[in-house]
């Protein structure tokens, strides 16, 4: 059908606007409408001109509160706070008429989403559920600035053919997904503007944000790479608000490098997700139509088709895709401040802005001419789901650490915020070689509505699940692999194994001390995933800690015998008084873990609690690079990692003030990934000083780098491949071919050692790691110094190439060095990719915790050369 348009008639500026000061509103909005003057306008509220300065987030909230307590066709609902406390805030807006019925339309429009609903829903007058959201990253408010004026525009608008579309369409906007990193962006770019003149010099401070920048959350997070992952405040707040709304449609408002034009969807044909139904792209690309008609009536230069993708589900505008939405990717080229000199001219903030709001206003125009389309595709999408479900051969997917009730905890949480149906196990199953059992186990059937999700959280994709060899991110997510979980698909019919089902959000498991009061001995196994959480509790409250080198069984307090595996924690209580069994019990509640009293010290098969294979734990005081020369993504992760999930205090310490630290504070320093550029030579020698003391320094992927560079370690990498890759290739081909040998994202195998120091927690040798880089370690000449090591086959799910692949194979992914006292371990993956690789956790924990423990070389009995 020929796109309608209601009459716009837009201001047209040729090429980039060279007005670097603030613009009238009638620059961004169409001239040919009456505004209401009871709505306030941006200005009134703001203070100054719109455009003259970056909104701060408490503007932004006061302009929203202003503008529902005006307008009958606005509501403001907060729905959350990010880690800072700042307000996440929903704004729907409609008809006043929707708006008296507005709680009943939601419900209706949800029915969209359930098959044994939607086939007799009449959708002729239902409302189409536009969603439209901005500045996920921090830095990039050109977005935030069209949703204000697009509020207003809605709010304030007098005409009947507004009215009309109003009626028919329900606009439900975030107009700042991440409070945190916009606040801390404005606060830049405002305090470093000349005001007397314009400086649109590229080199300019206001341009250049100081380390970590404003792109991420308070811990450093690309919160575009975590709605299927869910592990922030932030994203977890919205997931709930998107649920119940289920929206037809999602525009998504970015930023990229200034030199760039506008980019909008669809992305490269050949890198859409092969989950997506094909009718998704098709609408895709009709809602193009419109977005370049908008366009080209103020001659602002665009693409599509180049550069991004709909492959990866954790993304803003992807994740829609898998919900029966068409998710759309708006990529405005970034002003990064007020005004910058770039290749296409003067790129200033009022324009970058007006861009924005042209593709709203296009996303509104077709979400309301392509309403019925809209409604019928994802009333489809639910129930092909359930068609294809019930073609599929794989009936279900069973998985739970028998061990580990926290981490089956957090992936039924994590299945729960995606609305994804799971069940208790019934009875005991086995499969794919495993026996699940009843109490420790959970079925996820593939015959529900979310059936789709259900398959990109769950498959592996491998080989011809690729059309291409290039991705804008990761090229595989299973997250079963992610958590480290046990499972399995299930090709039988599986209604005799379904027990209860699981209902809203899980509980955290409860731990417990069993056996009573001891005064000799409380002892847990170090399986559960918050044992690391548990164990520094104990540490920092005064009672010492004793983990066992080798497995034991001793008789409990009860009277009853109990086996320990390596790791087992022991806790002495002895003549000391912080160690309480109220204490424990408080500790043991919190962390989900069970505690065992027990009256003596004598083991009934293994090591005695007093003998040289119950070693004592030091309470860990840990320093974190970070700043200029460091990923503040692979930093936030440890950060976040330790200081939020376990509650262990870290310092972390920007390389340029490095050198003043007292580092003989600290027995554990993490480099976390970067290039370490910033470390001079008075500092190396430091901290080789400090390592020969009895440190334990722990680097991770490129850090590994640096120590081999800087002989911290006797790890070395495998020789890079001399592939004559480029030979016969026509130039055209050349960055495709450039781009294929990088490694975007994949999961790979690695085999660990069970008896190592490293291994306590892990029951499973089988680790599975995530791989995005090129570093390729030599295996060492014994497990105590390469404990863990990729298998020689060891692609689980993803895409890799054929001469990364040869040296990935049979590399060491960690590898243990012995200076003096000390140690340097060396991991080539960050062991919390995201926050969400929870299988990993514990091969950074038991660094942390047991680091100095290791032994790496062997000469008499018992000591180490």
């Amino acid at each position: 059908m020929k796109p309608i348009f209601y009459t716009i008639l837009f201001v047209i500026v040729i090429g980039m606007s060279n007005n670097v000061r603030a613009q009238e509103l009638s620059y961004y909005l169409p001239d040919s409408i009456r505004y209401n003057p009871a709505v306030p306008t941006p200005e009134a509220v703001m203070g100054h001109k719109f455009g003259e300065w970056h909104m701060t987030h408490d503007k932004l909230v006061y302009y929203f509160r202003a503008l529902a307590a005006a307008s009958d066709r606005v509501r403001v609902e907060e729905f959350g706070r990010t880690y800072e406390g700042r307000p996440q805030l929903l704004v729907v807006i409609s008809s006043a008429k929707n708006q008296g019925n507005i709680e009943n339309l939601r419900l209706q429009h949800l029915q969209l989403s359930d098959p044994a609903k939607s086939a007799s829903l009449n959708i002729e007058n239902m409302p189409v559920v536009v969603w439209m959201a901005a500045t996920i990253h921090g830095n990039e408010q050109s977005g935030v600035g069209a949703m204000v004026l697009m509020a207003y525009h809605l709010a304030a608008a007098q005409n009947a053919r507004i009215e009309e579309m109003l009626d028919k369409t329900i606009v439900v906007m975030e107009p700042c997904q991440n409070p945190d990193g916009m606040n801390r962006f404005s606060t830049w770019v405002n305090m470093h503007k000349s005001i007397g003149t314009t400086v649109s010099d590229a080199a300019a401070r206001e341009f250049n944000e100081n380390w970590p920048g404003a792109r991420t959350n308070h811990y450093w997070f690309d919160l575009n790479r975590d709605w299927l992952p869910a592990q922030h405040i932030e994203s977890r707040n919205r997931l709930v608000k998107y649920h119940e709304w289920k929206p037809n449609v999602v525009a998504d408002q970015h930023e990229m490098g200034t030199n760039a034009t506008y980019f909008f969807m669809p992305g490269e044909p050949s890198r859409t997700n092969p989950i997506t139904p094909s009718i998704n792209q098709e609408l895709t690309t009709k809602f193009g139509r419109y977005h370049a008609a908008f366009m080209n009536r103020i001659q602002s230069l665009y693409y599509t088709k180049e550069g991004f993708d709909d492959f990866y589900y954790g993304k803003g505008s992807t994740y829609p895709d898998g919900n029966g939405a068409v998710g759309i990717l708006f990529e405005q080229a970034s002003s990064r401040g007020h005004a910058q000199e770039s290749e296409n001219g003067i790129l200033t903030y009022p324009f970058t802005i007006r861009n924005q709001l042209a593709t709203c206003l296009s996303t509104w125009q077709a979400a309301y001419d392509l309403r019925l389309d809209l409604l019928k595709m994802q009333r489809d999408f639910y129930q092909s789901a359930i068609r294809e479900a019930n073609a599929s051969p794989i009936k279900g997917y069973v998985f739970g650490d028998a061990y580990d009730k926290a981490r089956n905890y957090h992936f039924i949480e994590l299945l729960r915020r995606h609305q994804v149906e799971v069940y208790e196990l019934k009875n005991s199953v086995q499969a794919g070689g495993i026996n699940f059992l009843p109490a420790t186990s959970y079925i996820v059937p593939t015959l529900q509505p979310q059936y789709r999700l259900v398959r990109a959280i769950f498959e592996k994709t491998l080989g011809d699940y690729y059309k291409d060899s290039l991705f804008y991110d990761v090229t595989t997510w299973t997250m079963p692999l992610a958590f480290g979980l046990p499972y399995a698909e299930l090709r039988a019919p599986i209604n005799a194994l379904l027990g209860n089902k699981i209902e809203g959000m899980p509980q955290m498991p409860k731990g417990e001390v069993i056996g009573g009061v001891s005064s000799y001995a409380y002892i847990f196994d170090y399986d559960e995933y918050y044992a690391p959480k548990a164990l520094y509790d104990i540490l920092n409250k005064n009672m010492a800690a004793r983990v066992a080198a080798q497995p034991f069984e001793i008789t409990l307090s009860n009277g009853s015998k109990k086996q320990f595996n390596r790791g087992a924690i022991a806790v002495m209580a002895g003549s000391n008084p912080a160690v309480t069994h109220e204490t424990l019990k408080s500790i043991a509640e919190q962390s989900g873990i069970t505690i065992f009293a027990v009256n003596t010290g004598l083991a009934d098969s293994g090591p005695d609690l007093g003998g040289r294979f119950f070693q004592k734990v030091r309470k860990p005081s840990i320093l974190l690079f970070a700043g200029q020369g460091t990923s503040s993504y692979d930093v936030g992760e440890i950060w976040h990692l330790l200081d939020n999930r376990f509650r262990i205090p870290v310092t972390v310490v920007d390389l340029r003030d490095a050198a003043r630290a007292n580092l003989e504070r600290y027995n554990t320093i993490i480099m976390a990934n970067g290039s370490y550029s910033e470390i001079g030579q008075a500092l190396q020698a430091r901290l080789k000083s400090w390592v020969q003391n009895g440190g334990t320094l722990i680097a991770i992927e490129e850090a590994v780098s640096w120590a081999i560079r800087n002989n911290f370690t006797d790890a070395a990498f495998k020789p890079d491949r001399k592939d004559s890759l480029q030979l016969n290739v026509p130039y055209a081909g050349l960055e495709s071919l450039a781009g294929a040998q990088q490694v975007g994202g994949s999961i790979f195998e690695a085999r660990l050692d069970l008896t190592h120091p490293l291994a306590y927690g892990y029951r499973n040798a089988s680790i599975s790691l995530f791989k995005n880089n090129k570093l390729f370690l030599k295996r060492g000449n014994n497990s105590a110094v390469s404990p863990l090591n990729y298998t020689n086959n060891p692609l689980q799910s993803g895409y890799i190439s054929k001469q990364n692949y040869e040296q990935i194979k049979n590399s060491s992914a960690i590898h243990i060095s012995t200076q003096g006292r000390g140690k340097v371990i060396s991991m080539t993956e960050s062991p919390n990719f995201r926050a969400f690789w929870y299988g990993g956790t514990k091969l950074l924990m038991n660094s942390i915790f047991f680091g100095n423990l290791i032994r790496t070389s062997f000469n008499n009995f018992g000591e180490e050369e």
